[in-house]
C-alpha cells in the first residue's frame, strides 16, 4: 500500500512538472522560440526536456520507443557522449504545435507507466546506478530544472513569468 501512496504522489509531481513546461511552452512567443542568440533555443531546451522524462519513464532503455517525430540528435544540447568535440548539427526547430504534441504524448506516459512502477527495480540505465525510485526523483529534478531555465528566459526577455503549479 506505500508504494501505491508513494506513486500516486510521484505522478501528481510530474503532473505539476510538465504543466509549469507547459505554461512555458505556450507562453513563449515565436521570436523567443527561436531565438539563436541563445545557444539553446527555447523550444530546443522544451523538446530536450519532453524527450529524457519521456525516456525515463520507460522501464528500461530497451523499451525506449522515440516519438514518432523525433528528429536525429535533437535532444542533445551540447555534445554527445561519443563525439565531445563536437556539436550536432541541428538544422530546423520544431514547431510549437509540434512540441505541445510531445507533451501531451509525455503526460500520457505518466498516466500509462508511472502506477505500474516497481520502485525498487534498478534504473533500467545502465548509466544510471541507482533504483526506479531514485529514477523518478532524478527524472523530475530535469524536468523542473529546464523549466527554471525557460520561466527565467521569459522572465528576462518578456517580462511573463510561470504560475506555480500545486499537485493535483
Amino acid at each position: 500500500m506505500a508504494d501505491l501512496n508513494i506513486l500516486h504522489n510521484v505522478a501528481r509531481q510530474y503532473r505539476a512538472s510538465l504543466a509549469m513546461l507547459g505554461q512555458a511552452i505556450n507562453l513563449c512567443q515565436e521570436p523567443l522560440w527561436t531565438d539563436e542568440a541563445y545557444p539553446n533555443r527555447f523550444w530546443h531546451i522544451a523538446y530536450h526536456a519532453l524527450f529524457y522524462t519521456h525516456l525515463y519513464l520507460q522501464p528500461s532503455e530497451a523499451d525506449f520507443r522515440p516519438w514518432v517525430k523525433h528528429r536525429q540528435d535533437c535532444q542533445y544540447l551540447g555534445p554527445r557522449p561519443w563525439a565531445p568535440n563536437e556539436a550536432p548539427k541541428i538544422q530546423t526547430p520544431y514547431a510549437k504545435t509540434d512540441v505541445m504534441e510531445y507533451h501531451e504524448i509525455c503526460s500520457a506516459e505518466v498516466e500509462r507507466r508511472v502506477p505500474a512502477i516497481d520502485l525498487e527495480a534498478p534504473s533500467g540505465f545502465p548509466w544510471l546506478p541507482f533504483n526506479k525510485m531514485e529514477l523518478q526523483f532524478y527524472n523530475i529534478r530535469h524536468l523542473q530544472h529546464h523549466t527554471g531555465q525557460l520561466a527565467d528566459r521569459l522572465r528576462t526577455q518578456t517580462n511573463v513569468g510561470l504560475a506555480w503549479v500545486r499537485p493535483e
